[in-house]
């Protein structure tokens, strides 16, 4: 089997980590209940939307500290230079399944503390809609 060496290493490090105790914790995701205390709280933190330009029109957040780059641009260098590795990057997709394969490698590229929204911006559309409902009425 021909494989590249470095990769493997790198991919063996990355899922070593993922015993059944640390999964039964989703390490990797972040529930739309928890951004929006952490933008109740005003807490530092960047939404990387990977949809496409097309699914951005149609129903896109529009926060503050939001990177727009859809999956088939984001691994070109000097994308991968916009996200920053000293911030919590929470990865938007519309369901979370395009964001779950991205963080994968993220953290295989490095960025260590990135993470899915689970359910993407269908569940996190969800969570803000219940929200104003229940602070409206």
């Amino acid at each position: 089997m021909d494989v590249n060496g470095e990769i493997l290493k790198r991919i063996q490090l990355l899922f070593s980590n993922f015993t059944p105790k640390v999964l039964a914790s989703n390490p990797c995701a972040v529930e739309p209940e928890q951004v929006v205390d952490l933008i109740k709280e005003k807490q530092d933190f960047v939404i990387l939307d990977i949809r496409t330009p097309l699914e951005q029109e149609f129903l896109a957040p529009r926060l503050e500290n939001t990177l727009y780059i859809p999956m088939h641009e984001l691994f070109k260098e000097e994308n991968l230079e916009k996200i920053p590795k000293n911030k919590t990057v929470l990865v938007l997709c519309h369901t979370d399944r395009r964001a779950t394969a991205v963080v994968v490698a993220l953290r295989l590229l490095g960025f260590d503390r990135t993470f899915v929204l689970r359910g993407g911006v269908v569940e996190l559309s969800r969570v803000v809609g219940k929200e104003l409902y229940n602070r409206l009425f």
